[in-house]
């Protein structure tokens, strides 16, 4: 910077660098006025040794691909200089995670296929039912396969652009998922980072939008199957969720309680106290969890529904298990329960044979606990033996018929006892089994066509949604893995995950809002799981169903060590997505004048209310000293009560519920996404206007230089020389092209909707300038 005649003169001066590095070209020279003054805004050519690449934790480099970056230099209102490292990066998982999720869904639906084939005799009327939805699921399996071989093809690019979002092939792909990061190093302050995930919106652009998006054809959907007659029986989307954790429940607990069985016999052959003990206490909690898992009305409900769909309304009821110790202190049977309206009742049918199945693990149990106390108290090992029992004392009748000496075997005496459990297990097993595979029956029989790709576009959607979210945990768990208020946040709270939409409410990307609001609600399914990893693969693994998955993130062993033990011994993490969407173009111009924005008011006042539970529970667990130290800094009651005023006043375009929405995730340590319908020039102009704003408001950027350096970080021309692949949509530049992506600002449009009219006007001149 020069002085010359009162006036001073400057450049500025942009490199494109990856990792770090420049690279050599010729810079753009840009001069600007301000206030009769010739002012500069000059770009670094290297980057500071603070936010080189090399600081960034390596363990990023098998998520991120291609970094694109760019240096700016902009003066803070001190007359200093504050250095800006901005980057751009793509990420594999955009094709992993998809990939991940298909395989489960295969595994899912070839296990729910073969559980319908295992339903048993069935009347001629749920027969027919039966083999139809077997074929369609078989079809649906074979398509999801189809899809997993084509997504294992590709070896390109490593985000799916704007142009292939209509693709079949690529459904379960977001679209334009990249990390957006903008490193700040001030002269007062610490260096600070911000991170962006832009996307597209989750949504099913294959499956067109003509009929609605998912929020609209899930609801249309229930409504119907509640209206349906007596060829059904209905069951609400709760039961039908309820049955299927039912179900894993039993397929995760039956092989842990057989296998903690097991280990009791070994540790009675052993004949160690010690570790009898605690073989005992391992089998009753998952004994206990396994028999808390039946208690749930549903059961009994299905039961007798899978009763009247057997030939003739007769089941054929297998014998009880021979060994059940009827003797034991009973379990208090479950509260009857009223049958369902659409069931008929059968005067011959026992439905308290289920209690006496159900009861009969439960009365196991007692005389396991009952004989390892006698054993232990007998052979003098201890002298409560009776501490691994929750119950009071026992009848001892039977265990003291079977126990005859002291120093007998004591596997002899407990095997009997372990084999009656598992026959008594197997036995609820099996009809529980049944009868709630019957109620997934009864979802899928209703509408097949319908009801299957209504489940395939959710799939797709929530696939999106899932990339997106597992690269920004990702990202944020390696940022902030030396902050201890930030572990033990995410392992007492959890985290907020904010999503910033601007799709507008009108014509088709009604039907992406709706979509996208609903994969982004089904995001509360997920719960993370960090690892340590004992290879070189470190791409997360995803495991679960699709009422629960579980997303194992794994971590090399340095990084898993410093870790809070309650992370490292695998306590689930979870995620509060919550989504604010406020369109800013001029479609939502013309929805606001002559169309509806009913499901932007409702979708935002929902996600409000989820946002403020989350600040209570947040407020609720942590620790008191951190949270007064929190209060310190950021004002967050204020922030939210101005938030929900904003969105109570129902103001056109108002973007101010974005910005607070914003301002309140990254004050509470969150994952901020911002969407659009292809995540590019509304993307864009949101993330630019955010990192400037920050620059102003937290890092004291000059006041005269804010609207400078939002075009400088718009502007194409500060890229220098541009090839293809600085453009990945593109791919080139063409001569006639505006040196901005956005030539008339959207601010214009924003502060009165007459202006739209002059902008149409101004376009239709361009283009016809443009082709003449």
């Amino acid at each position: 910077r020069t002085s010359d005649g009162g006036k001073v003169v400057g450049t500025i001066e942009v490199s494109v660098v990856k990792m770090g590095e420049t690279e050599d070209g010729e810079a753009d020279h840009i001069t600007t006025d301000v206030q009769g003054q010739k002012c500069a805004l000059v770009c670094e050519c290297t980057a500071p040794e603070s936010v080189n690449g090399k600081d960034n934790l390596p363990f990023l480099n098998a998520v991120l691909k291609n970094p694109v970056c760019k240096l700016y230099r902009f003066p803070t209102s001190d007359n200093k200089w504050m250095r800006i490292r901005e980057q751009m990066s793509e990420s594999i998982l955009s094709f992993h995670i998809p990939k991940e999720l298909i395989s489960l869904h295969i595994k899912e639906d070839l296990c729910r296929n073969q559980e319908l084939k295992e339903l048993g005799e069935l009347s001629p009327h749920w027969d027919n039912l039966r083999k139809n939805v077997l074929t369609h699921c078989d079809q649906m399996v074979n398509m999801y396969q189809d899809i997993l071989t084509e997504l294992s093809k590709e070896t390109g690019s490593s985000f799916k652009s704007s142009s292939s979002k209509g693709e079949k092939t690529l459904e379960f792909v977001p679209v334009n998922l990249h990390l957006q990061r903008m490193h700040v190093h001030s002269p007062h302050l610490k260096d600070a980072l911000y991170d962006v995930i832009t996307v597209g919106a989750p949504a099913a652009h294959f499956q067109g939008f003509k009929n609605g998006g998912l929020r609209k054809l899930l609801h249309r959907f229930e409504m119907e199957r509640r209206n349906t007659g007596y060829q059904f029986i209905y069951y609400s989307p709760e039961n039908t969720a309820k049955a299927k954790e039912v179900l894993s429940n039993i397929n995760q607990l039956q092989p842990l309680i057989a296998t903690h069985a097991d280990l009791l016999l070994n540790s009675a052959s052993q004949h160690s106290p010690d570790s009898l003990k605690n073989s005992l206490k391992m089998l009753s909690e998952k004994t206990e969890l396994f028999v808390h898992a039946f208690k749930d009305q549903l059961v009994r409900s299905a039961l007798l529904a899978l009763y009247t769909a057997r030939p003739g309304g007769v089941l054929k009821k297998p014998p009880s298990p021979k060994s059940s110790p009827e003797e034991s202190c009973p379990q208090d049977p479950p509260p009857l329960m009223r049958r369902q309206d659409s069931i008929p009742h059968h005067s011959d049918y026992d439905e308290e044979e289920w209690d006496r199945v159900w009861a009969s693990v439960g009365k196991s149990l007692n005389c396991i606990i009952a004989m390892v106390d006698k054993l232990i108290e007998r052979d003098g090992g201890s002298e409560s033996g009776g501490d691994s029992s929750k119950d009071g004392e026992k009848d001892p009748s039977p265990v003291d018929s079977i126990i005859t000496h002291p120093r007998e075997d004591w596997y002899e005496q407990l095997y009997p006892l372990i084999l009656t459990l598992k026959d008594c297990m197997g036995e609820v097993v099996n009809r529980a089994k049944q009868s709630l595979t019957f109620v997934l029956l009864q979802e899928l029989a209703y509408s097949l066509p319908q009801c299957l790709m209504l489940t395939l576009r959710r799939d797709i959607v929530f696939s999106q949604a899932l990339a997106g979210l597992v690269c920004g945990f990702i990202i944020k768990l390696h940022t902030s893995l030396h902050d201890p208020g930030f572990l033990q946040q995410l392992h007492t709270v959890g985290l907020i995950v904010q999503y910033e939409g601007l799709l507008s409410t009108y014509s088709d990307e009604i039907g992406m809002l709706e979509d996208m609001a609903v994969g982004i609600s089904d995001l509360k399914k997920v719960a993370f799981k960090i690892i340590e990893a004992k290879s070189n693969d470190v791409l997360p693994v995803i495991t679960g169903r699709r009422e629960h998955y579980v997303v194992e993130v794994k971590l090399p062993a340095r990084m898993f060590e410093a870790l809070p033990l309650q992370i490292k011994e695998g306590q689930l993490l979870h995620v509060y997505p919550v989504l604010f969407n406020v369109g800013i173009n001029e479609q939502q111009t013309l929805a606001e004048r002559f169309g509806d924005v009913s499901l932007q008011e409702s979708i935002n006042q929902e996600n409000f209310e989820l946002l403020k539970e989350y600040y209570a529970i947040f407020m609720e667990k942590m620790p008191p000293d951190y949270i007064s130290h929190f209060q310190e800094q950021n004002d967050l009651k204020g922030l939210l009560e101005n938030l929900h005023q904003n969105i109570q006043a129902k103001k056109r375009k108002n973007v101010e519920i974005m910005w607070l929405a914003a301002t309140i995730c990254r004050k509470l340590n969150g994952i901020r996404f911002t969407c659009c319908k292809s995540a590019k020039d509304r993307t864009s102009m949101s993330v630019t206007l955010e990192q400037c704003s920050i620059l102003r408001d937290e890092h004291q950027l000059h006041k005269d230089f804010f609207i400078r350096a939002l075009d400088c970080m718009r502007s194409r021309q500060t890229q220098g020389a541009l090839n293809e692949s600085d453009d990945p949509e593109t791919g080139c530049l063409t001569d006639n092209k505006p040196t901005s992506r956005h030539f008339y600002p959207v601010a214009l449009l924003l502060v009165s909707s007459h202006l739209l009219v002059v902008w149409l006007i101004l376009s239709l001149a361009l283009l016809l300038a443009k082709y003449q």
